[in-house]
């Protein structure tokens, strides 16, 4: 399946995410709508949902299987290579390890990854 805006599919999952789990209030930026995102942010959200949506094209529905919190590593580590590619020296706090995640990043990743694979799985 062809998304037309897969960056923004992954920010709009993002957002629902963090609003689900972000204890409190969330900062601005966690939930900026998508024409406040900046440029090197949409591309990485493109990149990873394209990740995602390969990853589990490839699996033939076998992710199904996986736990959350695989899905959610897979995310998370996804990110990170866009926060490297972008960023050649980022702050540590970008690139902070699953283990060492705050729960609701967590949370949200694993969201990210089933809401990319509901998606495919309305196409089949």
């Amino acid at each position: 399946m062809q998304v037309e805006e897969p960056g923004r599919v992954f920010r709009e999952a993002w957002i629902a995410g963090v609003r689900r789990h972000y204890p409190g209030e969330p900062k601005p930026g966690y939930v900026a709508p998508w024409a406040d995102t900046p440029e090197w942010e949409r591309a990485s959200a493109a990149a990873v949902y394209e990740q995602v949506r390969q990853f589990v094209a490839t699996a033939e529905g076998a992710t199904a299987k996986l736990s959350r919190e695989q899905k959610g590593r897979f995310v998370a580590l996804c990110w990170i290579a866009q926060i490297f590619k972008h960023f050649p020296d980022p702050k540590p706090s970008y690139v902070v390890d699953w283990p060492d995640m705050p729960d609701w990043q967590q949370e949200t990743d694993a969201d990210i990854f089933e809401h990319i694979e509901k998606l495919l799985s309305t196409v089949r």
